[in-house]
């Protein structure tokens, strides 16, 4: 059973971003700066990417130094010489494994593939230094709510302690009214989701079985499909929900990209 471990999901901005200081993500680099100075420091951390999704198994990170993976297009060329000379964390990664697959998912050791930008970028913001162990989890490219809470509910079985789990997603992901004109449409639509996410994670009467039927049934939220036309990013806050398997301890709701996201924090 997981002892001592944070979890933190976080809305981790556009591409690399808040890596380069970008206005519109200052109060997501302010937020995770704090969580710097707020977080113990883990002796690892495994980060739940919304950037990486496999038909099969479930494939975790492996390898003793892994790379990164440029996973966006259309940046500058510095964006492409970011570094994050990281260990990894392999005997972590196999006791990952074979907890998920003792609760029947299907799981291999990946040992090629580089750490995503939803890995680097929340990590790099969070622990510039690259001296602790990282390592990521693919999800399940069913996207099925239902199957990423119960994968969160399988990591909550895994034998280690003093862990740093990072769900990284975005609660607002409607990349044509990221650029699209603010209207008052779009403005209502976000803002009604991320009212419905906030009473259903942090909520006073919310129970376990409360907030995971709901998300379960996310599509059924207020603005659910405009903010999350794929629901890609949303799947690793399940994830984290179902791994923390109770409210929030701390949330914290932020503007980037002048649309309102969440983040959402859980000790355990």
């Amino acid at each position: 059973m997981l002892t001592n471990t944070d979890v933190l999901f976080v809305s981790h901005g556009g591409g690399p971003r808040p890596l380069f200081n970008d206005p519109d993500h200052r109060q997501l680099i302010d937020a995770l700066r704090l969580y710097r100075e707020q977080l113990k420091r883990p002796d690892a951390i495994l980060v739940l990417s919304a950037h990486w999704e496999e038909s099969d198994s479930l494939k975790v990170t492996a390898g003793a130094k892994p790379g990164l993976y440029y996973d966006y297009y259309n940046f500058p060329p510095e964006s492409y010489q970011i570094e994050y000379p990281c260990p990894g964390a392999p005997e972590l990664a196999g006791q990952i494994q074979a907890t998920l697959e003792t609760r029947g998912f299907a799981t291999e050791l990946e040992t090629e593939r580089g750490l995503d930008h939803g890995v680097f970028v929340p990590v790099k913001l969070l622990y510039p230094e690259a001296d602790i162990p990282v390592l990521q989890l693919s999800m399940h490219s069913s996207l099925s709510a239902e199957r990423h809470i119960l994968i969160g509910e399988a990591l909550r079985e895994l034998d280690a302690e003093n862990l740093l789990i990072i769900g990284s997603g975005f609660t607002f992901h409607n990349m044509r009214a990221f650029y699209a004109p603010t209207t008052p449409e779009i403005e209502q639509a976000n803002q009604a989701f991320e009212d419905w996410l906030e009473a259903v994670l942090t909520g006073a009467s919310v129970t376990p079985t409360s907030i995971k039927e709901a998300l379960i049934s996310w599509e059924q939220a207020p603005g659910a499909r405009f903010c999350q036309p794929r629901e890609d990013h949303l799947i690793p806050l399940h994830m984290c929900a179902g791994l923390a398997g109770r409210k929030a301890d701390r949330y914290q709701r932020l503007e980037v990209f002048n649309k309102q996201c969440s983040l959402f924090y859980w000790a355990l």
